[in-house]
């Protein structure tokens, strides 16, 4: 089996010959003219496909003499891809140390996977969310929209729950912070 990594998987799936018979053996073709039977595809282009698939570890000879897909393939290709996937961590997104002991649970790449049904813990999301917003400045709910946008795609929700919250308030369509964690700089000198 190939060692390679999620982009040989990929490319080895992208040519759509290979597709086809990956997808015919997928739904049962065991031989050759099975997968031809199937797909409509030339006996030379099933059998250059099946070549370069088992080459790329994807199908193999079952112990039957039949083919079958390396479904394990995928799976490991899938681990590999979530391994090596980058991380923004929540500090990095301007996060409070205690902050990002709650977002760590639901932020991947730097997303909102769900917005918390606990209050406490949506609270907590929430502040992290107010801190986007600059205090003293108003903001059209549009720019409200995109900010939130960036994290959720339900910023409607989140706009209504950061206004229920008394984290920002709203008149006319524009948006200011009104609470939240705040940084306390040094006093001047």
């Amino acid at each position: 089996m190939s060692d390679a990594g999620p982009e040989a998987l990929v490319g080895l799936l992208a040519e759509e010959s290979r597709l086809k018979v990956v997808s015919a053996i997928v739904l049962g073709a065991t031989s050759e003219p099975d997968i031809v039977t199937l797909t409509d595809l030339e006996p030379k282009t099933v059998r250059k496909a099946l070549e370069r698939l088992i080459r790329g570890g994807i199908v193999e000879t079952a112990g039957t003499g039949g083919l079958r897909v390396v479904t394990e393939r995928f799976k490991e290709a899938a681990q590999h891809a979530a391994a090596n996937r980058p991380q923004a961590r929540p500090e990095e997104l301007g996060a409070t140390a205690d902050q990002a002991q709650v977002l760590r649970n639901y932020l991947v790449d730097g997303k909102l996977s769900h917005i918390p049904a606990a209050r406490s813990k949506r609270l907590v999301v929430l502040d992290f969310l107010a801190g986007q917003l600059e205090p003293g400045r108003v903001y059209p709910e549009e720019q409200v929209n995109y900010l939130l946008g960036r994290f959720h795609p339900d910023y409607a929700a989140l706009r209504r729950y950061l206004v229920e919250e008394e984290l920002v308030e709203r008149r006319e369509g524009f948006y200011w912070r009104t609470g939240g964690t705040f940084e306390v700089g040094a006093p001047a000198e």
